[in-house]
């Protein structure tokens, strides 16, 4: 709890995946994957509750045995590849709100993204609630080789155009200005405008920066290795 409001996270975790099957569960740098954001979400001193929302059933042993409650599981219906994540986190505040619990904020916590520093979860929490007129919180990453206006597209001619039509021509990252990829280390909204707007992009959304070493989503083999790399280099620190 901070300044008297309730705050719950939600770790999406399902148990389908094409690119890495079984990617929540796979083992990374000697835990499941998953067991790395539970941890961290753990470690948060203004969390009120941790919940995982999965539709499978090994992915809800591995929460238990993180020592979390699983008192429900996330229906079929809302664990498709086409699902999405809105669905899961409401379906959790309605269960809980079932069992006579409720909540001010949510945070979605993905755990493809567990590279989160010590702080990252509580530092975002109270830069959201200690901001005047916002809604929402997303954390994001400066974009660096990958500019939009570096971007390039291939047409129906097979042809190589820029991505986005612009007037001013950039041939070098240094001359573009800052662009930032939304990353999976926190999301935050009260739970009065997610249940409104089913989103935690909204007018009012302020960004929480993180490092370029956090910069990562696990989707593939590559990604995992990369992250789990990572992980090992911070632990030798």
């Amino acid at each position: 709890m901070y300044k008297q409001k309730k705050i719950i996270a939600v770790i999406p975790a399902r148990g389908g995946s094409k690119g890495l099957p079984n990617k929540n569960i796979k083992n990374m740098h000697g835990k499941p994957l998953v067991a790395w954001t539970i941890e961290s979400a753990q470690s948060s001193k203004l969390l009120d509750r941790v919940f995982v929302s999965t539709d499978s059933k090994k992915i809800r042993d591995v929460s238990i045995d993180c020592g979390l409650e699983t008192s429900f599981m996330r229906p079929s219906v809302f664990a498709q590849d086409s699902s999405p994540s809105w669905e899961a986190v409401i379906h959790v505040l309605d269960e809980f709100k079932k069992q006579g619990e409720e909540f001010d904020y949510i945070a979605m916590l993905e755990p493809t993204s567990p590279l989160r520093k010590k702080y990252d979860i509580d530092n975002a929490i109270r830069k959201l609630i200690d901001s005047n007129n916002t809604e929402t919180l997303v954390s994001v990453g400066e974009v660096h080789m990958e500019h939009p206006t570096i971007v390039k597209k291939i047409d129906t001619k097979g042809l190589v155009k820029s991505y986005i039509d612009d007037s001013e021509e950039i041939y070098q990252r240094q001359q573009a200005d800052n662009a930032y990829f939304p990353y999976g280390v926190i999301y935050l909204s009260t739970v009065e405008s997610f249940y409104c707007q089913k989103k935690f992009y909204t007018s009012k959304t302020i960004p929480y920066f993180i490092e370029r070493w956090q910069n990562y989503e696990i989707d593939d083999l590559l990604d995992f290795k990369i992250v789990e790399e990572i992980i090992k280099i911070n632990e030798e620190k």
